[in-house]
Order: structure tokens, then C-alpha cells, then sequence
């Protein structure tokens, strides 16, 4: 987009401004590194703004401490910016279909959540069908590798990561404050 100018203006009869203020579905996949590290940074500029943020992460075990986590709960704790709740779900989707209806967060976070989807626990055109009804402004990003291509076509935004060169790959084993 040169100088802020969109390449086209959509004939969808909404306004810049609303056009601007609509919310996301956001899709970071591929088989490189940052897809989970770049969620928990829109959950940083989220909690910043004062919005409700939901963290639900489907596949790492509950017993994982990761530095993500501790310190998105304390900020959440000192009341400075948004609450930030911390969920390890498993297959909870029920939940956060009860959460978009009740619009509890203005931004989810849903972790690794391409593998319930890619594994069958979790019907693709339920989860797209949901979250394209899901009530006022709430943002959704959804991380893991290999998103569904009916899950890449109805998001807004979609980020592939891909790997071009790992330590892992030379047999390094994965470090605290990098991994984890």
C-alpha cells in the first residue's frame, strides 16, 4: 500500500472507518518458527489497548511454563492495561464458542489450534461458520501448521511462516528464553 493508499476500495457499502474497525480473523501457519511469538504479540498490543484478552492453547502440555504465559498473566493482574485469562484446552471449542456468543474477549488467541481442526476433533466449516457469525469486535488469530485452505480463505490475514535455516535442524535441542 504506497503512501497509506489501498490498491483498491471494495464495493462492500461500508465506510473507511468502518471498514477499518471491522474485526479480524487472522491465520499465522507454515512450518517455520514466531506463528504462537507473533500472537502473543498482538495479545501484548491488545492487553495495551485495555481489551479483554482469552488465551486458549489446544496441543502444549498444561504442565509447559512458557514465559508468554507468566508474563501475560502478570500484566493481565496489574490493571494497567486489559485482563488476560490463560486457558490449556485440549478441545475446547465448546468454551470459546460460549465466549464469542457471550463476547467475553476482544481478542483471542487460539494456539495451535490448526491441529484439532487438521485431526478431525474439530469441524472446519463449524469453526469458519462460527467465527464469521461471532458478535461485535472480536478479533481472533489462530496459530499452527498447516491451516485448512477453507480456514486461509475466510481469514483476513493470513501470515505463512516459513523456515529457512533452524539450530534443531543440527541436532540443538530447543533453549529456554527461545523455544520456551
Amino acid at each position: 500500500m504506497p503512501r497509506g493508499a489501498p490498491e483498491h476500495i471494495p464495493d462492500d457499502g461500508l465506510t473507511t472507518r468502518q471498514r477499518r474497525n471491522r474485526p479480524l480473523l487472522i491465520v499465522h501457519t507454515g512450518p517455520g518458527k514466531g506463528k504462537s511469538t507473533a500472537a502473543f504479540g498482538l495479545a501484548l498490543r491488545a492487553w495495551n489497548q485495555g481489551w479483554p484478552v482469552g488465551v486458549f492453547q489446544f496441543v502444549k502440555s498444561a504442565k509447559w511454563r512458557v514465559g508468554e504465559e507468566r508474563a501475560l498473566r502478570l500484566l493481565g493482574e496489574t490493571g494497567q492495561g486489559g485482563p488476560v485469562s490463560w486457558n490449556k484446552m485440549g478441545e475446547g471449542w465448546a468454551q470459546i464458542k460460549r465466549d464469542l456468543a457471550a463476547q467475553t474477549y476482544r481478542l483471542y488467541v487460539l494456539d495451535e489450534f490448526t491441529y484439532p481442526m487438521k485431526w478431525g476433533w474439530v469441524d472446519v466449516d463449524e469453526v469458519i461458520g462460527v467465527l464469521a457469525g461471532r458478535p461485535g469486535q472480536q478479533h481472533v488469530v489462530i496459530t499452527g501448521r498447516d491451516a485448512d485452505p477453507r480456514l486461509i480463505g475466510a481469514a483476513d490475514l493470513v501470515t505463512e511462516m516459513t523456515k529457512v535455516k533452524h539450530p534443531m535442524d543440527a541436532g540443538q535441542k530447543g533453549q529456554k528464553g527461545i523455544e520456551w
